[in-house]
């Protein structure tokens, strides 16, 4: 009797035992976090101009603002709900979803696959269809824009009017300032390798740091800007190891913290709130929902924009207008002869970490990295990566050799393509202080077209074993001129012109450097930048 007893104590406590893990395992399912199911649009088109709706959720609130997605350069709708780079699919669209937004997706005309268009044509079209969408549902939305598509959406709001269809607007790491990478593609260098790849297009070309240095100029002084609310959201990782994205993330960090492809000082607006800024988040996966939604949600629920008090922070602008550009970097490039090899140089003067990485068009290409002793590095030393949809350099093969201690002395490379049509570019990073920094506005006049280059270290040997190339090149890719000469200021400081500019234009200064250190050692840099000259 007291062991059956015992025999019915032991059942029901593992029957309690059995409901209690089964409840607690329903009740962590329930507080648990959706998982993403890869939703797709009831309907989706394709064509530039084209906008259509996410599903409306069951849990639908008409008090809150549909959104309105706007994505980046060469992107389109399904940028939002399709496969990113990097990783994997983006629950943007799902997330916004479950918490009961309607969403809206729209067609630029990157959309065509045909190259990426400026913030301009991009705005004007998108200034149309908020217009359409906003009569569609009576009131306004709210826009959250990944990259460039931040760069359009304020084209058709302020230019084109369309802020009175718009509350707020949201913008992930977009390059409200620009972004240096799209100066290196319109770069003396560069030249043949952009125009191979196609990449030399009106999206990538609005995007030099001169070119928004004069969009700033327009869209900033107008009384528009103070009809809605600007949220920034920027992050600073740089994506996979040896991807086009980190490579980029490398070339950035002379100009500070960024993303693999803009610098979290070009996420900023002087006027907007930044919301946070992630280190977490590469260019890639801060569009994803998983990464963001949660942080940006709040600001989401109304469409008010109340007057906001235009408060110019100069200090922030002055900042990004008179930006100093360092470099650590020599950057070399042309075009390559089929079945003819060809010998680039360039000089380390420390040793020190460094990073050289070969852009091709093709990938039949053999390379050969000597060391000034003569050790050869082949492509088996190297990591292969093709530069992605994100990428400056879309489809080029990019080699990259990363060097521990690089030795002192001459270094070369060596390439010889199997191609009839074929280019390279060559970008050798340094991990040490840069000795050169230029300081440019961004936007100057034709009469004031001055630069100075300041030395950024007293151990730079004597002015006679400096010498200073600097070529300016226009939109087109043509040496509009080339100069060897700069004055010297000072001690520390030269100072040179740009000349034989003929039109208002965005123009690419290339500026080649040679140098020998206080302990008799060779360098070579290369400054790259871009600037608006008005004449």
């Amino acid at each position: 009797m007291q062991a059956m007893f015992k025999r019915c104590m032991v059942l029901i406590a593992a029957f309690i035992l059995l409901v209690t893990s089964v409840g607690g395992i329903a009740t962590a399912e329930t507080n648990a976090t959706p998982i993403y199911r890869e939703m797709l649009p009831p309907k989706e088109t394709f064509n530039p101009g084209d906008w259509f709706l996410g599903e409306k959720p069951l849990n639908y609130d008409e008090n809150r603002p549909p959104i309105v997605f706007v994505q980046g350069r060469n992107g389109s709708a399904d940028s939002w709900y399709g496969k990113t780079v990097y990783h994997d699919a983006n629950d943007m669209y799902d997330y916004a979803y479950r918490a009961g937004y309607q969403t809206v997706f729209v067609q630029l005309y990157d959309a065509a696959g045909k190259g990426s268009a400026s913030q301009w044509d991009n705005g004007k079209l998108l200034a149309a269809k908020l217009e359409e969408i906003y009569n569609h549902f009576g009131k306004k939305v709210n826009i959250v824009a990944h990259s460039k598509g931040g760069i359009d959406t304020q084209a058709a709001l302020i230019q084109y009017g369309a802020n009175h269809f718009v509350g707020k607007v949201i913008t992930l790491a977009s390059p409200h300032y620009g972004s240096n990478l799209a100066d290196l593609s319109y770069s003396w260098w560069a030249g043949w390798l952009a125009s191979l790849l196609g990449q030399r297009d009106d999206g990538t070309y609005s995007l030099q740091t001169g070119e928004m240095a004069q969009f700033r100029s327009v869209i900033d002084n107008n009384p528009n800007v103070k009809l809605n609310r600007y949220y920034t959201v920027a992050g600073i990782s740089w994506g996979p190891a040896f991807s086009a994205l980190s490579l980029g993330g490398l070339y950035l960090s002379a100009y500070g913290s960024n993303d693999g492809l803009v610098n979290e000082w070009s996420a900023k607006l002087p006027y907007g709130t930044h919301l946070f800024t992630d280190s977490r988040f590469d260019h890639d996966d801060i569009r994803k929902g998983s990464a963001v939604f949660s942080r940006i949600e709040p600001y989401l629920r109304t469409s008010t924009a109340t007057f906001v008090p235009y408060t110019s922070n100069n200090n922030a602008r002055e900042l990004v207008n008179d930006l100093n550009t360092t470099s650590n970097q020599t950057v070399l490039g042309g075009e390559l002869i089929q079945n003819k090899w060809i010998d680039q140089t360039f000089a380390v003067d420390t040793k020190t970490e460094g990073v050289v990485s070969v852009l091709t068009a093709s990938s039949e290409v053999k390379i050969q990295l000597i060391s000034p002793s003569g050790k050869v590095y082949t492509d088996e030393d190297s990591k292969v990566t093709i530069g992605d949809e994100t990428s400056y350099f879309k489809g080029a093969s990019i080699r990259t050799f990363k060097i521990n201690r690089m030795e002192i002395g001459e270094w070369h490379v060596k390439l010889m393509t199997a191609h009839a049509k074929d280019a390279y570019m060559i970008v050798s990073d340094y991990k040490q202080k840069a000795p050169f920094t230029l300081k440019m506005p961004g936007k100057i006049k034709a009469d004031k077209v001055e630069f100075q280059l300041k030395q950024s270290t007293k151990e730079l040997g004597k002015q006679e074993d400096l010498s200073f190339t600097v070529r300016v090149v226009d939109r087109e890719g043509n040496l509009v001129s080339q100069s060897n000469q700069l004055q010297r200021l000072d001690e520390a400081a030269f100072t040179g012109l740009l000349n034989h500019i003929k039109k208002s234009d965005v123009y690419n200064v290339t500026i080649d450097i040679k140098g020998i250190n206080s302990e008799g050692k060779a360098y070579t840099r290369t400054i790259v930048r871009s600037v608006y000259i008005e004449k």
